[in-house]
This record gives structure tokens, C-alpha cells and sequence, in this order.
């Protein structure tokens, strides 16, 4: 059957304060999403016109990748006006707009903000650049060249090579962790902090409910500019192109990380209590991911939830490996909070990753959905896309340009959303895409799933209906019972309701056995369960106790 849901409005101002927690959060990456003006690149009118289909999917928030005014060298990253939207997507009426239909749907709006760094072309680096004694000399991280004229440290960018360039204007060098038109701002300066808190304020004010916020844990670096130690080469277990990039030889100590961020967590925090809003950070650390996640999200007084790379690498996800993630976050989070991702527009869609068949991509999926914490879903996943091939002559991405072809960089998981399949452009835009349309999207076109049943889009609609109609799985406790052999089994429990939840991941059937308890087994979840004791290959048993 078609599990096409009534997309009645929730209200969207509902008392639940804590509606964030075991959210679903719908990621769209604006540039990919929808053009509604036959210039090939989407828009936040666009986005307007595709909501939905977000609303039909039953998530509760969506989260939009940068659109403000930018040079676009890293696609929005590269911030040069934190309070106004690039034209090529649209303006801040449209913006407006986007809200009150977001809002009208039931859907929170939370919105990406870069504040680690800005573009070289923001007005604050191009004052800061003139003198060493201007009123913004301080906004961004200047040193000195060693007497040899060499950098001031060893640290690098994560785009390749020194994370220092030298600026004649200054004769100095500034700090950028990203590409060299990105340079870092300097948040020891509390001038810095307030212009950013103000920034929050701006987009709070206009109705958005939160933000995602890119690279949190980049925003301090080590005042002294001590050198980062060596990485031993069994831990360079970096998501983004580990194989070819020394970033992943360092142990990144001094260059982020830093405990001044506690301090700053919580001003902004301060900030999102004034509006009820929420913010989810984004940890980008190989080595320490989970420490830095339960140190932010922990007391209630920092952000609200944190994502870490635990499940965006490219290690398969086994039984076993599901379990040891899941042990460490238990024992190390405490109070925090996780919001759990398998893709992004930075790492290659998990189907491909991974190698999944449809069978283990749904099974995967309510694994994901299960979990206690909330949930990012990369738009397409609900279609199941797995990575485009971009040919070298069409990349737009820096980092797969630079390193191409071992590292093919990320607009392999940034081609257009396909819609409809009767269309050369899937029905994204009546003019050239910016990047191609994968040919091998287009018979998994919304159109064509929303006509299938038992299609990948109905699949999700069904599973986030399921979370949805369990409140254990969305707030619940988390108690891991088996985590070995291809098979996942824990228990979610809140407000007299535990839920079972098992997941054969193998090729295999699988016989397990139930914890003590007076078992259910839920008719209503989107798998064949006939048998308690049994489950087939790639799927997944649920059972719910009333205590």
C-alpha cells in the first residue's frame, strides 16, 4: 500500500520545549534541492515549492545548508554578509516566505551557520587586513612569520597544505583551517563573540527556530600556536579523504578543540533560551568525536545536541562496529545528546559507502531511526541514491579538484535532487544543472516512487510514522542488550512504554532471544515479523512492553 501520509499541520508552536530531542531533521542542500528560475542552481524558492514533500515525509524540522551572500569558492561555507541572502538564492523576502510555509506545515526551520571563519571578503577581513592597529586589527588569527619566514607553526588546512597565508598587506600570516579565501576568526577577541551572537539574533529574530552549526568545534585555537604532534598512522581514521591528505598526519591538540569553547557554548546558548530555539553542532574530529559531543551537549546550559563522524566513515557498520559506537556514547555522553547521521553533503551517501543492497539500506535506516538521539537525513536518502559519478571535467568542489582522481571530492552526494522522470533534468531546472543529473537517480525519481508501492520513499514515510507513534523512540532510555554476529538488539524505555528493537544485519536468518518480559510484537512496524525468535535476512523485529 502507498503510506503517502495526511499532511495535517502540527503546530508548529506547541508547548513541548524539548521537541528537539529525537527529532528528525531533513538536510537540504539549497544549491541542489530546486531551481525555480531555470539557472541551474536551486533556490530558496525552490525550496518553498518542494516542502511538501518534506512534510510528507513526517520529520520536524529541516535543516538548509548556507545561502547567504557569499563568493561561493566553497558554496555558501564562505560567508561574505551574515545578514543577508546571495541573490542567487533567492532574497530575504523569499526567505520569509520559506519560513511561514515551513511553519504553516507543522516543519521547524533550522538554518546553517559558518562562524569558525568568514570569506576573505567579508568587510570585517578587509579592514582587519589594512593595519595592525584598526579598530577590527584582532577579528581574525594574524601571526608573525618565523625569522626564516616560514609559517608560524606546523598546522594545516583541511583543503591541503599550511593552514597559514601570507598577506602582504599586513606582512603577516592569517589562519585559515579551510581554504585560504576562508580565513578564521579570532574568538578570543569577545568583540568577535558579540558581532557573532548578534548574527544568531538577526535569523532568530526572523522566525528561525535554530541552528546547525557548521565546525564547532573550530572556533578557538591554542593562543600560544604550539605545534600539533604526530598522528600515529593505525589512528588516521579521518571521514574525508584520508588516503590522500596529510591533515589526517596531525593530532589536531592546538589547533581546535580548545576549552575557551565551553565559555562562548554558553553565551550562545543564553541566546537560543531567549527564543526557545535549538542548535545542533557539528564535531569534526576523527580521534575524540564522542568526548568533544558529551562535553557540549552535556548540563543543559551548552548546545542542545551534537553530531559526531562516527557513522559518516566509511568503516562498515557491523553488528560489532554498531556496538562499540553505541558503548562509548552510553558510557561517555551522560546527559548529552547525539543527533545521528549516515550521510551529508560532505561524505559519500551511505548506500555507496557501505555497498548496501535496498534490503540492508531500510534495514540500516530503522537501525538510525531507533536510536536514542535525534536524526539528520541527507535529502535523497529517502530515495535510497546512491553516490553519482562526476566526470573531472564537471567538479565544482576544491578539495576533489586538488586531489583528484584518489580523492574525488563531494559533489558526488551534491548532484540534483531527481523529482520526476519524464524530464532530461529530473525536474529539477528548465536550464543546465550546475552539476549533471546522475542518470541512475532518475528511476528513483519521486514521481516514480511515489507511484510505487513498497518504493524506498514509502519505506521512510512508514518508519518515521512508526518512530513517531512511539514516544520510547524519540525520548526514550537506551539500554544495549546484544551487539554481536550480525545482530543489534537494545531496548528504548519512557513513561511506562519499552520498546524492543532488533536488527539482523546479514545476509542470514538469525535466531535470538528475547529479554524477560511480556512481549508484544508491534504489527504496526514496517517489516514482516511473524516470528518473535526469529529474524530474516536484513530485517528488523520490534516488540513493545507496557509496564
Amino acid at each position: 500500500m502507498n503510506l503517502m501520509q495526511d499532511m495535517s499541520r502540527k503546530d508548529v508552536h506547541a508547548p513541548d520545549q524539548d521537541w528537539w530531542r529525537g527529532a528528525v531533521i531533513y538536510q537540504i542542500y539549497p544549491r541542489s534541492f530546486q531551481d525555480s528560475n531555470g539557472d541551474g542552481i536551486g533556490d530558496l524558492s525552490g525550496i518553498i515549492h518542494r516542502l511538501d514533500h518534506v512534510a510528507s515525509l513526517g520529520v520536524d524540522a529541516i535543516w538548509i545548508s548556507p545561502f547567504f551572500r557569499s563568493p561561493m569558492l566553497d558554496f555558501g561555507y564562505d560567508v561574505s554578509d551574515y545578514r543577508d541572502v546571495d541573490p542567487m538564492f533567492g532574497s530575504l523576502g523569499d526567505f520569509d516566505a520559506l519560513i511561514a510555509r515551513a511553519h504553516e506545515l507543522g516543519i521547524k526551520v533550522l538554518i546553517d551557520l559558518v562562524l569558525s571563519h568568514s570569506s576573505d571578503q567579508h568587510a570585517w577581513f578587509q579592514e582587519s587586513r589594512q593595519s595592525r592597529e584598526n579598530a577590527r586589527a584582532d577579528w581574525y588569527v594574524w601571526a608573525d612569520a618565523k625569522p626564516d619566514g616560514t609559517p608560524p607553526n606546523n598546522w594545516l588546512s583541511i583543503f591541503g597544505g599550511s593552514a597559514w597565508e601570507w598577506d602582504g598587506e599586513r606582512m603577516q600570516y592569517y589562519l585559515h583551517n579551510f581554504l585560504t579565501s576562508q580565513p578564521d576568526l579570532n574568538l578570543h577577541n569577545p568583540d568577535v563573540q558579540d558581532a557573532l551572537l548578534d548574527v544568531a539574533r538577526f535569523w532568530l529574530e526572523r522566525g528561525v527556530d535554530g541552528f546547525r552549526l557548521d565546525t564547532i568545534n573550530f572556533y578557538f585555537h591554542d593562543k600560544e600556536l604550539r605545534d600539533n604532534p604526530a598522528l600515529d598512522p593505525d589512528q588516521r581514521n579521518a571521514t574525508i579523504a584520508p588516503e590522500v591528505n596529510p591533515y589526517n598526519w596531525q593530532d589536531h591538540l592546538y589547533d581546535k578543540n580548545q576549552p575557551e569553547n565551553l565559555a562562548f557554548l554558553k553565551r550562545f546558548r543564553a541566546v537560543l533560551d531567549e527564543f526557545s530555539a535549538v542548535a545542533v553542532g557539528e564535531v569534526g574530529d576523527a580521534q575524540r568525536g564522542q568526548e568533544i559531543q558529551a562535553a557540549y551537549t552535556s548540563g543543559n546550559d551548552k548546545v542542545q545536541m551534537c553530531y559526531s563522524f562516527d557513522f559518516l566513515s566509511g568503516v562498515s557498520p557491523t553488528a560489532d562496529r554498531v556496538g562499540g559506537v553505541l558503548r562509548e556514547f552510553e558510557a561517555g555522553v551522560g546527559d548529552g545528546w547525539a543527533c545521528w547521521a549516515f550521510s551529508n553533503h560532505d561524505v559519500i551517501r551511505h548506500a555507496t559507502r557501505w555497498q548496501l543492497s535496498d534490503a540492508a539500506y531500510r534495514t540500516y535506516a530503522a537501525l538510525l531511526l531507533s536510536l536514542r538521539g535525534s536524526v539528520c537525513l541527507y535529502q535523497g536518502e529517502e530515495l535510497g541514491l546512491s553516490e553519482a559519478y562526476v566526470a573531472y571535467e564537471d567538479l565544482q568542489d576544491p578539495y576533489g579538484i586538488r586531489f583528484w582522481p584518489k580523492f574525488k571530492g563531494r559533489d558526488g552526494c551534491r548532484t540534483p535532487m531527481p523529482w520526476v522522470a519524464d524530464n532530461r533534468n529530473a525536474g529539477f531546472s528548465d536550464g543546465k544543472p550546475w552539476l549533471p543529473i546522475a542518470m541512475e537517480h532518475v528511476a528513483r525519481a519521486v514521481s516514480v516512487q511515489n507511484a510505487q508501492p513498497d518504493a524506498m520513499l514509502d519505506f521512510y514515510r512508514a518508519m518515521i510514522a512508526f518512530r513517531g507513534r512511539y514516544p520510547a523512540l524519540a525520548k526514550g532510555d537506551f539500554t544495549l542488550i546484544r551487539a554481536e554476529e550480525g545482530v543489534v538488539i537494545f531496548t528504548r524505555s519512557h513513561d511506562g512504554q519499552r520498546l524492543l528493537c532488533a536488527f539482523n544485519l546479514s545476509d542470514a536468518g538469525q535466531d535470538i532471544a528475547l529479554p524477560d518480559g511480556n512481549w508484544t510484537l508491534c504489527e504496526d512496524a514496517p517489516f514482516a515479523t511473524p516470528d518473535a525468535q526469529h529474524i530474516g535476512p536484513w530485517q528488523a523485529l520490534f516488540a513493545h512492553e507496557e509496564t
